[in-house]
């Protein structure tokens, strides 16, 4: 997928200009990219445009200008996007009641290590790889960030399937959840982009 470019980025009221527009189209793209996995996870499939965004209003919440720091953003979450073959996602553990944070983080511990969160796909299974340093030991962060690296044959494979699904296997937690046709056909698409 194309990575973001310091001239894809507009800055103040050039921006704000746009945000509107733009905040919505991605926000309906966010909606048909999430897969939500049991009652506590959900996945959320990154593209160029919902980097993009992210790029956008960390400028805009930060009042960033200086292409330097600008460009520095734009390196931070490139690292997103998703490469060649690959799917990207963001994990985000969701817990809304307060009393439940800890309990459901500690059940979770070590989701991010070994081969616990799949997308299955005719018989197939592709595992999630965990970028590092978003837990310890003794702590997990609710948010993470994870690839799934796909080999030609499994592209071909996804491209034709009719079920697919994401599916998490920790001893704490298990859980399935069918990938919907809108986001599936969004899917094959990032696996094509170059």
């Amino acid at each position: 997928m194309k990575k973001i470019e310091l001239s894809d980025v507009k800055l103040g009221a050039h921006y704000e200009r746009i945000r509107p527009q733009f905040r919505a189209r991605v926000i309906r793209e966010k909606e048909r990219r999430r897969v939500q996995v049991g009652d506590a996870v959900s996945l959320h499939f990154e593209n160029r445009d919902t980097v993009l965004f992210q790029v956008q209003e960390m400028v805009r919440i930060e009042h960033i200008t200086e292409a330097d720091k600008v460009q520095h953003e734009i390196d931070t979450y490139n690292q997103l996007l998703p490469g060649k073959g690959d799917l990207s996602a963001t994990l985000f553990i969701e817990v809304t009641d307060a009393d439940q944070i800890k309990p459901v983080l500690d059940r979770l511990q070590g989701i991010d290590r070994g081969r616990k969160v799949f997308v299955r796909f005719d018989g197939q299974r592709v595992a999630g790889v965990f970028e590092a340093g978003y837990s310890t030991d003794v702590k997990l962060s609710a948010v993470h960030y994870v690839r799934f690296p796909f080999t030609p044959a499994q592209m071909e494979r996804f491209a034709a399937a009719q079920d697919v699904a994401v599916v998490i296997e920790h001893p704490g937690y298990k859980a399935e959840a069918p990938v919907p046709p809108r986001t599936h056909a969004a899917l094959i698409a990032d696996l094509a982009a170059r």
